[in-house]
């Protein structure tokens, strides 16, 4: 009867069953300036339209080197052995129990008579899962194994972006430098030709200290770009797993500020829900969070559970195969929560506010990756119209420079003009560099908002430390090392 009853409820569980929740997106992004939507976004392997090589392999050295994504591995296994764990408590346990005494019998100053006695036996015991409490476990199990495997694409998302906005960074500052240099060169130059006038009294001591100072200034310059800099190749190289300075000879070969392909494949809003992987993380979680609510009902209702045993004894090893000195027992218990002050509503009540935190997690998670996206299109698009109009402004300054300078040798004009056109040219070829940064970082964060990044094959299974299991030598117990 007891088996009857087993197999009528053993498929009945409590709880809400998961489903996803519909959330509403927008059907099209608001701008899409730069940007195609005619077919589906092309988010994997974003980084590769930069067509930059070095960039290329530091990334594949990132992806497989890198301190936080091994971290997100090891949460797989964790995950991984967390569900067979409670995929084990579907199952009977079975234990197995030997024993063997030496006794004597007899009073004291007697030689008494001594007796052998040899015992062996198995154990079993099933939980049976009437209302499913075991079966939720398996679930949200399986539910946390899939959030660890996002949470490891959310870090590699997170990781080619930070990979590839350091690198443009040092292409940024080489760039950058190069400029100050150059510029430097011909202010020198300047102030020197400037001098050889002072000397000859065709300019006065103010042309020539502007015209040093100015040298001075942009020289002054230098050393913050070296800096910065050197900071973003430290950054690279901890980013990859090594030491800060594994990539600094590999990236001072230089190379040009990498530039996007225009215009963009953007897709729809609600690609953002099937492509980030924070976004399929926090849904996953939901779904783990609703299933142990089931589980914590479950502990409400009675629990059966069957327990069995099968022993054997006698003095030789021959005489426990005997049918006579075999015994068994076998029998089901009965447990019915009948009084706990409310503790057992409570941790379902616990587990439901658990369950609308994550679901409010997911929403909050929706919204975001929409902004980010809006945002990114937008600032993507502003940038490309700030870039055509410094473009156009580098262009007329240089010429003022030229004029200008031509102007001042042939003695037409006094100094300050070509100070103020240098100065200008200066100021407007550096914005027009950090503008082309700008250009490829906002491409960047867009490709990180549509939840692009590293959509290789990953191995998670691989331990960083193997460890050394099963009996060793009493030599471990010394501490020394050596176990």
């Amino acid at each position: 009867m007891a088996l009857m009853l087993c197999g009528a409820l053993g498929a009945c569980s409590v709880g809400p069953d998961y489903e996803k929740p519909p959330l509403a997106v927008p059907a099209k992004w608001s701008n899409n300036a730069g940007a195609t939507t005619a077919k589906p976004a092309e988010f994997g392997q974003w980084w590769k339209r930069l067509n930059d090589p070095t960039l290329n392999n530091i990334v594949e050295q990132a992806a497989s080197g890198n301190l936080d994504v091994a971290s997100a591995k090891a949460r797989i296994r964790e995950a991984r052995a967390t569900y067979d764990q409670a995929v084990g408590g579907l199952f009977p346990s079975v234990s197995g129990t030997s024993s063997a005494t030496r006794s004597k019998s007899g009073g004291a100053g007697s030689s008494g008579s001594v007796s052998n006695t040899l015992r062996a036996g198995l154990d079993a015991s099933w939980e049976v899962d009437l209302f499913g409490a075991n079966r939720r476990t398996v679930e949200a199990a399986r539910y946390g194994l899939d959030a660890a495997e996002e949470d490891l694409r959310a870090t590699l998302v997170t990781l080619v972006g930070d990979i590839a906005t350091n690198y443009i960074d040092v292409r940024s500052y080489q760039a950058r430098l190069a400029l100050a240099r150059r510029t430097a060169a011909t202010q020198s130059e300047t102030a020197a030709l400037t001098r050889a006038q002072f000397n000859a009294g065709a300019a006065s001591g103010v042309d020539l200290a502007n015209a040093t100072g100015q040298v001075a200034t942009t020289e002054a310059g230098i050393p913050t770009l070296e800096a910065s800099l050197a900071q973003s190749m430290h950054r690279l190289g901890v980013l990859t797993g090594q030491a800060p300075t594994a990539l600094s000879a590999l990236l001072r070969k230089g190379g040009a500020v990498p530039a996007p392909r225009l215009p963009l494949p953007v897709g729809v809003p609600a690609d953002v829900l099937l492509s980030r992987p924070d976004v399929r993380l926090a849904e996953r979680q939901l779904a783990q969070a609703t299933a142990r609510i089931g589980a914590a009902e479950a502990d409400r209702y009675p629990a059966i559970s069957l327990t069995g045993s099968v022993s054997t004894s006698g003095v030789r090893l021959g005489d426990l195969a005997k049918n006579s000195s075999i015994s068994w027992s076998f029998g089901p218990s009965l447990s019915v929560p009948v009084f706990n002050a409310g503790q057992l509503q409570a941790a379902v009540e616990a587990a439901q506010a658990q369950r609308d935190q994550q679901f409010l997690n997911l929403r909050a998670t929706v919204l975001t990756a929409l902004e980010e996206v809006e945002n990114a299109v937008v600032a993507l698009a502003q940038e490309r119209v700030r870039h055509e109009k410094l473009a156009q402004s580098v262009a007329s300054y240089r010429e003022s420079a030229r004029l200008a300078r031509t102007l001042f040798e042939s003695g037409s004009t006094s100094f300050i003009e070509v100070l103020d056109a240098e100065r200008s040219l200066y100021s407007a070829e550096d914005s027009l560099i950090q503008s082309r940064v700008n250009i490829t970082t906002q491409y960047i964060a867009l490709n990180k908002a549509l939840g692009g990044g590293w959509n290789g094959a990953v191995n998670a299974g691989k331990p960083e430390i193997v460890d050394r299991m099963g009996p060793r030598p009493a030599a471990f117990l010394r501490g020394d090392g050596k176990n």
